[in-house]
This record gives structure tokens, sequence and C-alpha cells, in this order.
């Protein structure tokens, strides 16, 4: 090697620390692709890797991984990255440094490393960890991060370190790598450790706890449907709602959706907590219960609005008489995200007039979500009158650009000729939100089918 690639790779190897210091894995990438070392030093000696585990930086940590950096070098202190953000309480560090085939790569005395650690931070918890750790005597300073779609944690900072709680979920993840089947129990104590169904501890175990598919797993969760606590009895309805997700990628598929119906049966016939019994009617919902519109039509009057929110979603359409009747009344709701719900069902109920009365009275409710909802629904709707054609025109004059998308829309639909003129006064769609939005393409349609033939 020349004495200009020895500079040149150095020069790669400072703007590599750099890019992973701002945090720029696009950058980062660039560098690596064109010969920078992904185990290039950074400033303070420690490979960039350490850097981007210490910042949080779970994408760059991802790319260098890709690219080769060594998750279980040995430093100088006796750690090594992968060691490094297990401590950093970020499940989205952990899993990108955690490398390929952890359980064939690393000898079992460090895989029991990795596991002490883990379960040494989750058990002394990481404010208490870091106030030893560090000898600060000041405060604990705490905040609320969210890292991408993994969950909720709370990140801790005294005597210039910072940790987030997530070591439950990078216990449960580790084991699972290494193919060690913690006691159910266990992970489910985990998940409802915080209080809290978005904390990344929850969703790690109900991960594990649905590609662990065996009976005797299943049984084991099912039975916490039985526990005095709410918490548990909430994170087994999660466990199915994975199990439902993920259920079509296994050959026992149709037993557990089976036993999972027949148990939702049951549990709801029981239930007294508000959150667990509407979680539980989304899930019968979701699942097509047989008896759905019966324990909707139950439920249609409870005093919580929780459950009152899912019971529209349990009637099929068309609509039942009974069911109508039903919607009706959770149309004039107190709750707005009754009138929500409700209001998409009535769309779909019969052509009677009480039914359109409501349903233009919806369009102007004061609440704003609501107004939002009825919009879309009366888009879509079967109500093609003249009084909802022209209360779809009065919609073009709402601040709301979503009200006035599905007003267009819903004039498209109608093959009303205002519809040009309507999409004018929409405003621009070229935002992300709308990409895959039918209703962006509403004009284009129109046009098509009333263009001139021949």
């Amino acid at each position: 090697m020349t004495e200009r690639e020895r500079e040149r790779m150095t020069e790669q190897d400072a703007a590599l620390a750099a890019a992973v210091r701002a945090g720029d894995a696009e950058r980062v990438r660039d560098l690596l692709d064109a010969g920078a070392s992904p185990d290039s030093a950074a400033e303070d000696g420690l490979p960039v890797l350490c850097t981007a585990v210490a910042t949080f930086a779970y994408g760059v940590a991802e790319v260098v991984v890709e690219a080769g950096a060594d998750p279980d070098r040995r430093l100088p202190d006796g750690t090594t990255p992968l060691l490094r953000a297990i401590e950093s309480g970020s499940p989205a560090v952990f899993e990108a440094a955690l490398g390929a085939e952890p359980r064939l790569r690393l000898a079992p005395e460090q895989r029991e490393e990795l596991l002490a650690a883990a379960r040494g931070w989750y058990e002394e918890g990481p404010a208490a960890r870091l106030r030893r750790l560090t000898g600060d005597p000041g405060p604990v300073a705490a905040r609320a991060v969210r890292e991408g779609e993994g969950g909720t944690l709370t990140e801790y900072a005294v005597g210039g370190r910072r940790v987030r709680d997530g070591h439950g979920a990078i216990l449960t993840a580790l084991e699972w790598a290494f193919r060690i089947l913690t006691p159910p129990a266990e992970l489910v104590a985990r998940a409802v450790r915080h209080g809290d169904p978005e904390h990344a501890d929850w969703s790690a175990s109900e991960w594990t706890l649905t590609v662990r598919r065996s009976a005797e797993t299943w049984a084991e969760v099912v039975a916490f449907h039985r526990h005095p606590d709410p918490l548990p009895r909430l994170f087994v309805l999660d466990v199915f709602g994975m199990h439902a997700l993920t259920g079509g990628l296994t050959q026992h598929a149709a037993w557990y959706e089976r036993e999972q119906l027949q148990l939702l049966g049951t549990w709801v016939e029981v239930e007294d907590d508000g959150a667990v019994l509407a979680r539980l009617l989304r899930a019968l919902a979701d699942e097509d219960f047989p008896g759905s519109e019966a324990v909707g039509l139950r439920h249609a009057g409870h005093a919580d609005a929780r459950v009152r929110r899912e019971v529209p979603g349990l009637f099929d359409r068309p609509l039942t008489p009974q069911a109508a009747g039903a919607v009706r009344t959770l149309c004039h709701d107190p709750d707005a995200g009754v009138r929500a719900a409700a209001v998409d069902a009535l769309a779909d109920a019969d052509l009677a007039p009480e039914n359109r009365l409501l349903l233009l009275a919806l369009l102007t409710d004061a609440d704003p979500h609501v107004a939002r909802r009825a919009a879309h629904a009366t888009a879509w709707g079967a109500d093609r009158s003249p009084e909802i054609t022209e209360a779809l025109v009065r919609l073009l004059d709402a601040e709301d650009q979503d009200v006035r998308l599905s007003a267009a829309y819903g004039l498209a639909l109608r093959d009303d000729p205002r519809t040009v003129e309507a999409y004018a006064r929409v405003g621009r769609l070229d935002r992300p939100e709308y990409e895959h939005d039918p209703r962006a393409d509403g004009l284009w349609r129109w046009k098509l089918r009333n263009a001139p033939s021949g």
C-alpha cells in the first residue's frame, strides 16, 4: 500500500468517525462503501460502533455491524461493543449490535457474561445502577423517548452517563437468541413491570411468547386471563393479536384460532375491567366471532366509553334492525370517540330518512375527529341522495383539508359535474400521507370514467 493510499484510508476513517458522531447513517454507509473500515477508531480510541452505542444511534450501529464491525471485540476496559449496547438499555441499539448467529458465534462463557449484564441492570434498575456507578449524589434526570416502532422507554441521566430502561426487553431478546426458554410467567412479569403496554419490555415479551409456538407455552400464557390484575389480562390479548397477525405462518394456525375464539367467547362474559373488555371486543370483531352482534348489543350501553367505542365494529353489514337502532343511539353518545366509531356503521346502514338526518348532523359535529370520520364515511357511503350530495359540496368550505378531500372524493364517486372544481378547492395532495390514499386519485378516475368516447 502506498503512502497516499494510507493517507486516503486515514481520511476516510476520520470522516467515518465524524459521520457516526453526527448520527448520519446514509453518510456512514457511503463511506463504508468507499472503503472506510467499519472498525475505525473514533477520537477516544474506541471503535466507531461504541460511539453509535453511546449516542443511541441504532441506525448507524446497524450499518456499521452489517459492514463487518466486530461487536465482540474486547476493549481496554474489559467490555465489548455488544456488552456496552446491553448496558445502554436501548433494545434498538442492542438488536443492531447483536450481529449474526450469536448463539453459534459466542462461547458459553461469553453468552453468560452478556446475560448476567442484562439481568443485573434489569434487576437493579437503571436509575439505581447509574447512581451507584457514577457516585453522583445529584438528581437523576428522566425523560420519555421512543425508538422507532419499538415502543416507549425512559432515559435516565446522571454523572455524565445516559441509559434507557429497556433492559427487560434486551434480556428477553438475548435469552431467545440463545434459545433459553424462560418461563412464560417471568416474561409476563417483565411485560407488565412498567405498567405500560407501549413499553419496549411489553412488546419484547409479547413477541417472544408469540414465536414460541407450543401447546405448553400457549396454556401458560392463556392462564393469565384469570389474573386479578387487569394488566396481565390485557397482555394476554396482545399476545392473541400477535398470534393472529403471524398465525398463518405456521401449520397449527387453525388450532390456535379455534382455541382463541373459544376462550374469547367465554372470557367476554365475565370481564369487568373497561380497558380489557374494550380490547376483548376488538379481538372478537377482528376474529369475526359468530355471536358478535349479540355481544355488541349487550355492551352498547356500557358505562365505559372505551367499551362503547368498540361496539359498532361488532355489527356485520348490512346492519340488522337491532344493530341499526344501537348504532343510531351511539351516534348521540356524549363521547366523541363513540360517535366517531358509530358514524362508520351508520353510513353502511339502510337509506332510512332518520339515518340520513343523523348523518347530516354528524357532518357538522362539534368534534373535528367526528366530523372528519363522518365526511369520510359519507363519501364512501351508499346514500347518493341530493341532500347528501349537497352536504358534500358545502364541506368544500371546511378548514380541514382531509374533510375537503373526502367531500371531493364523494362527489367523484357520484360522478358529479362539480368534481374538477371540488378537487381544485382541496389543495395540494403531494404530502406523504396521501401517497397511497385512494381519495387522492379520485379526480383522475373520474376523468377516465367521463372521458368522451371515441
